[in-house]
């Protein structure tokens, strides 16, 4: 697995090294989400309150309106935000996504290219950030309210809509079809390269959070170190590692949107496409052998 994941790891990085600009969408996304969550912090703060006044009143009629409506308002809004997250973080994906599909097909894609393939696509988008946020949602009440079995059976019901929607974006992207058949293309094509999507995504994802934790560990030694010699380089540190996770987590982000373009390339063509040693992925992609 790790020496599959290290081969497509070399691929998608040649597209990268081709296209540093690619890295720009994932930090882009990032400070959207940031002003995003800051722009919701104020009115949640605020309807929690109100959640919390209503259902410590007393039972009478009015108090029991004040109760339901407080909630419903608080459930809303709960979804207002999953959909603007999801909003913001798909359209950056799209983005990503359509720039990297234009440099698999030979093209030399820019920043304002990835844009307008987001912009061209903003329903689309929109449509499956209510789906998302929507299922995210169920999921996330299932967790709360059904305890242990509630835990298993969210974790079990998360990884399979990540499965399963894991080539949505890519199909929105290039065909133009409802939210709906992309989620059903997204399972056809699943069937031809199952195996690598999940032990390639599984060994990418492994790679990172090893890099990640050598960095908390290391870096986490270090400031320790500084921090008995000044307060000054104590902050300077901390600044440098916070930066340094940003990086990684750019370089991830920007990683697995180009792997999501060459699988959905590939399960759709059969070729990997241009830009990268064509040989270097001949084992890294096999289709499903039929029984």
């Amino acid at each position: 697995m790790l020496q599959r994941s290290f081969d497509l790891f070399k691929a998608c990085w040649q597209v990268l090294k081709a296209d540093k600009e690619l890295i720009w969408f994932p930090i882009i996304s990032s400070l959207a989400m940031l002003v995003v969550t800051i722009l919701f912090l104020l009115p949640a703060s605020v309807l929690l309150g109100l959640f919390g006044a209503a259902s410590g009143a007393d039972t009478s009629n009015s108090s029991f309106l004040g109760y339901v409506l407080a909630f419903l308002w608080f459930f809303v809004a709960y979804f207002v935000w999953f959909f603007v997250a999801y909003f913001v973080s798909l359209y950056f994906n799209v983005a990503l996504i359509g720039a990297a599909l234009i440099r698999l097909d030979g093209g030399d894609p820019t920043l304002g290219d990835g844009i307008r393939i987001a912009n061209s696509r903003l329903g689309k988008i929109a449509q499956y950030a209510a789906v998302s946020a929507f299922v995210s949602l169920v999921l996330q009440q299932v967790r709360e309210r059904a305890g242990f079995l509630g835990e298993i059976v969210g974790f079990l019901g998360e990884a399979a809509w990540n499965v399963i929607s894991f080539l949505v974006l890519p199909v929105l992207i290039v065909q133009d079809i409802s939210v709906f058949d992309a989620i059903k293309r997204s399972m056809e094509m699943l069937k031809k390269t199952w195996g690598e999507q999940l032990v390639v995504s599984g060994g990418m994802g492994i790679v990172f959070g090893l890099i990640t934790v050598i960095l908390f560990v290391v870096g986490g030694g270090l400031i320790f170190l500084l921090a008995q010699i000044s307060v000054a380089l104590t902050i300077v540190g901390v600044i440098v590692l916070l930066t340094a996770i940003a990086v990684l987590g750019a370089i991830s982000g920007a990683l697995g949107g180009i792997y999501k373009a060459m699988l959905y390339r590939y399960a759709e063509t059969g070729e990997v496409g241009m830009g990268m040693d064509g040989s270097l992925l001949a084992g890294a992609f096999k289709e499903k052998r039929k029984r």
